[in-house]
């Protein structure tokens, strides 16, 4: 019997969220609905006996990066090989579903980015193998610390270096359990001035200004899945324009 795992983080306001994050969802109770009914003109004494009135829900506030998401090339650069960048609703649906691979970098420490030869030594030292069309998700771990403070500030990330090696793989699909793809925002502007260089604030994200691809952040449950032997799919909102787009991602054991 085939087993789905729900790699997606519930969408709900976080008190302790940033600004940046904040989800804000207004639920609408049954009896509200009675009288707009009433408004279309259906009489009360016409109303069936058992109906209460329909619940309803407004996403008042959510940012597309908000939550579980998958990021278009145009996030990351308005123009790639000379064409437009694409957009979330033009993603190839033929990619959102593969054979899934788990990276395990929960032994990374906070700030220190993933390295190619990182996702190497685990590739040789599990006897496991990139295949082109494949959608590899890296364990960070951090998933535990949503709905604290600490999310989006600590954890590991991707170096451009490693995001280079899983696309040159063939990989157009890929995704990470913390906040973001790479190293927290915070620290790589710290880094950035500390060390005075221009390269290093966003690189992960920046390679897919010469490469196009596509990563989700912000997934949970990957400790609930094996190495390799799985599917995942991952079908975001078609949402016309947009840089990302939230998505319900799941996998099939």
């Amino acid at each position: 019997m085939q087993q789905i795992v729900d790699l997606t983080k519930p969408i709900k306001e976080y008190p302790d969220d940033p600004w940046f994050m904040k989800v804000k969802i207004k639920h609408k109770p049954h009896h509200k609905a009675k009288w707009l009914i009433r408004l279309f003109g259906l009489p009360f004494k016409l109303f069936p006996k058992s109906f209460v009135g329909w619940a309803d829900d407004t996403i008042e506030k959510m940012g597309v990066h908000a939550t579980t998401h998958i990021d278009a090339p145009w996030h990351y650069t308005p123009s790639l090989n000379g064409e437009k960048a694409k957009t979330i609703e033009q993603i190839p649906l033929d990619i959102c579903h593969g054979e899934g691979l788990v990276i395990d970098m929960c032994h990374k420490p906070d700030f220190d980015p993933i390295t190619a030869a990182d996702i190497q030594s685990f590739l040789t030292e599990n006897d496991l193998e990139l295949k082109p069309g494949m959608i590899v998700l890296i364990k960070t771990g951090r998933d535990k610390l949503i709905g604290t403070k600490d999310y989006p500030h600590r954890g590991t990330g991707m170096s451009a270096e490693a995001t280079r090696f899983l696309i040159e793989a063939g990989v157009k699909v890929m995704g990470i359990d913390s906040w973001g793809w790479d190293i927290p925002l915070k620290y790589q502007i710290k880094k950035a001035k500390q060390d005075q260089n221009d390269q290093l604030f966003w690189e992960a994200h920046l390679v897919g200004q010469q490469q196009e691809y596509w990563h989700m952040e912000q997934l949970v449950n990957l400790d609930a899945l094996p190495l390799s032997g799985f599917k995942v799919g991952v079908f975001p909102l078609k949402i016309v324009g947009a840089s990302a787009a939230p998505a319900r991602v799941v996998a099939f054991l």
